[in-house]
């Protein structure tokens, strides 16, 4: 098989119907030999049974249902391992990310002859503030991790057979993709788009405790620069500790009639240290977490039924 199309589904049933029509519509300008593979992460709608709709009147489509939902990146792992093309296709099916595209990342992979092409946002669609948030934090990303990872990576991406293997041989269980893709290595190009806003009355299912969560998991895979910079925020404390006691002793010995008050002083340094030690605790609770989470071993996703052209496996 030539073509593999990935997509997962969580509240993706008012996206369904287009998006096949779409997918299949750009996949035919590249060859006939493709299918789709659409990953229902437990989604709470009617998902499952629209996929399966869209199946009984084309074969291309299989569809892979997960026994809960497992998570975005989980979901994305379990199409991928479900797929059988030379190449993969991976993008959202929620039509911010234009199945069109596709001609597009095959004439990039083929004039720059790499494994993967990968799209980026020439222009982020979310408010300034948050812009802003996601500027920093791919910038502290980079500056932690010994992997360069980009900035502002879409899902969309056209993968080769041989870097989807390679991907699929990581077994983080604590999973951040977009650290994982560039980890893998290989020869990779990005291709800058524009991504089409969500109508208002479809709302991402990325809440800030999600986005808060993924935040952590990133820098605890591919950084332990945290960890470094407790150590010396520990060390920075301890040397003002001694140097300011070195103060207050000579000052003692110069002036032995100085009454030295301090009540204000004391409360601040006893709220700071004690701030500072919850933060590092927690920061290091963030690495042990993430220790209990790998060492279970447990599998990523579990998958209830495989729906295939011939039926359930």
């Amino acid at each position: 098989m030539k073509l593999s199309i990935v997509s997962t589904l969580y509240r993706s049933a008012p996206y369904l119907e287009e998006f096949h029509r779409r997918v299949c519509a750009a996949a035919s300008q590249i060859t006939d030999d493709y299918e789709i593979v659409l990953v229902n992460d437990g989604s709470p709608d009617d998902s499952l049974q629209f996929a399966l709709g869209l199946q009984a009147v084309d074969q291309h489509i299989q569809v892979v249902d997960l026994s809960r939902n497992f998570g975005h990146h989980a979901a994305i792992v379990a199409g991928l391992a479900n797929s059988r093309g030379q190449h993969v296709f991976l993008m959202d099916c929620d039509l911010e990310e234009q199945p069109e595209w596709l001609p597009r990342f095959f004439e990039k992979l083929d004039e720059t002859r790499a494994d993967v092409v990968f799209g980026v946002q020439e222009e982020r669609v979310a408010s300034r503030f948050s812009n802003l948030l996601g500027g920093l934090f791919w910038s502290a990303l980079n500056v932690m991790s010994n992997v360069r990872i980009p900035h502002n990576p879409m899902t969309c991406r056209l993968m080769s057979r041989r870097y989807v293997d390679s991907l699929l041989g990581v077994e983080d269980h604590v999973l951040y993709l977009a650290g994982v893709f560039a980890w893998t290595g290989f020869s990779q190009s990005s291709l800058p788009l524009k991504k089409v806003p969500r109508p208002a009355a479809h709302k991402s299912s990325y809440n800030l405790l999600r986005k808060l969560t993924q935040v952590a998991d990133s820098f605890a895979s591919f950084s332990v620069a945290p960890l470094s910079l407790i150590f010396l925020t520990g060390l920075a404390i301890w040397l003002g500790s001694i140097l300011y006691a070195l103060f207050l002793l000579v000052q003692r010995l110069l002036y032995p009639d100085i009454v030295l008050s301090g009540f204000t002083s004391i409360m601040l340094s006893i709220w700071f240290l004690g701030g500072t030690t919850i933060l590092v605790l927690g920061l290091i609770g963030i690495y042990v977490a993430k220790i209990f989470q790998e060492v279970k071993r447990r599998p990523l996703y579990i998958v209830r039924n495989l729906y295939r052209g011939t039926g359930i496996e």
